[in-house]
């Protein structure tokens, strides 16, 4: 059973509470301080920790599902891989998953919120801020004008993605062998492969000062399609709207977002709604209701948006929004 294999960098171990406070403190201590509140299941956390110079290894669980507002994290990016479980992930503008096959990857000049799904099992890359600044000014041969800024969820399962997460667990595995593998001239070797490894396989605002082009460009008709249908979110759109609105028929449409998008115009529209509606839970004042958030994006039919937003996002509307409110929340 996984409850019993060994957790990663074991030997670094930070702390283990089942007290919400102390946790709550505790990775702070590392990070920065936050706002730590669970949403459903036995709260057990622990964190290891594996400092290096620029960079630390970290495995953290809490056991229960459990909302994470940090706002800017200022000083440092943070890489999360999931081992198990997943995140829904809010940082500034960008809002997504991450599982097994898909990590987040934190700016820290952009507001944080994330909810972990119970049982989530993370390795965790904090890197400074200021090393990472410096490292994109020496590859680009100039000084960089501004932080770079990392866009949505990075993909694990192939490529350069997939060698990150290669590197950064046989680091881990280094440390459970009792190595020390981020000391030393080789230990800023790595963390200088580190480095480049996330700017190589993730995408961001510097990519092409690089020399990379990280994906074929999108079409004009689903550029104009995608555009269409994020100013009309909170609207009743068709099919046949958003392919009059691209200038392009309803065929062609369906064929651009399978090849590019992965699924269809109308899925899309739903899921940008969903994304919407999380963020606005997320966010809610006192007072807000679920069924406000769901007519306010277009969702009538409560049990569907609450169907839909589960499958999405691994919690209920209602899940978000106590976790969001905290004590003072009433149904």
């Amino acid at each position: 059973m996984l409850d019993h294999a060994p957790r990663p960098l074991a030997a670094h171990l930070l702390f283990e509470s089942r007290d919400l406070d102390e946790a709550r403190d505790k990775v702070a201590r590392v990070f920065c301080p936050h706002r730590l509140d669970t949403v459903r299941g036995r709260f057990h956390a622990r964190q290891h920790h594996l400092p290096g110079e620029k960079l630390s290894l970290n495995y953290i669980e809490y056991g229960a599902k459990t909302m994470i507002a940090p706002g800017a994290l200022r000083d440092f990016y943070l890489v999360q891989i999931p081992l198990c479980g997943g995140a829904s992930i809010v940082n500034g503008g960008d809002r997504y998953t991450s599982d097994p096959g898909r990590a987040a990857v934190l700016n820290p000049h952009r507001e944080t919120t994330m909810i972990w799904e119970e049982g989530t099992r993370q390795v965790l890359l904090r890197i400074d801020r200021a090393a990472m600044q410096s490292h994109l000014s020496r590859q680009l041969g100039a000084p960089a004008s501004a932080p770079v800024t990392f866009q949505g969820a990075l993909d694990l399962r192939s490529g350069a993605g997939a060698a990150l997460r290669r590197l950064v667990l046989w680091l881990v595995a280094e440390a459970d062998d009792g190595a020390a593998p981020l000391t030393g001239l080789m230990g800023r070797q790595l963390e200088e492969t580190l480095l480049s490894g996330l700017l190589d396989a993730h995408r961001h605002d510097y990519a092409a000062h690089l020399g990379r082009s990280r994906s074929a460009p999108r079409p004009r008709h689903l550029r104009l399609a995608e555009s269409f249908i994020e100013a009309h979110l909170d609207q009743p759109i068709t099919l046949e709207d958003v392919a009059e609105a691209a200038g392009t028929s309803a065929r062609n449409l369906q064929l651009a977002f399978r090849q590019y998008r992965g699924t269809t115009p109308l899925a899309f529209w739903r899921d940008r709604r969903l994304t919407r509606a999380h963020a606005d839970l997320i966010a809610a004042a006192p007072g807000t209701r679920v069924t406000d958030v769901a007519l306010r994006w277009g969702f009538a039919h409560f049990g569907r948006f609450a169907e839909s937003y589960r499958l999405r996002f691994g919690l209920t509307p209602r899940d978000t929004l106590r976790a969001a409110l905290g004590p003072g929340y009433q149904d």
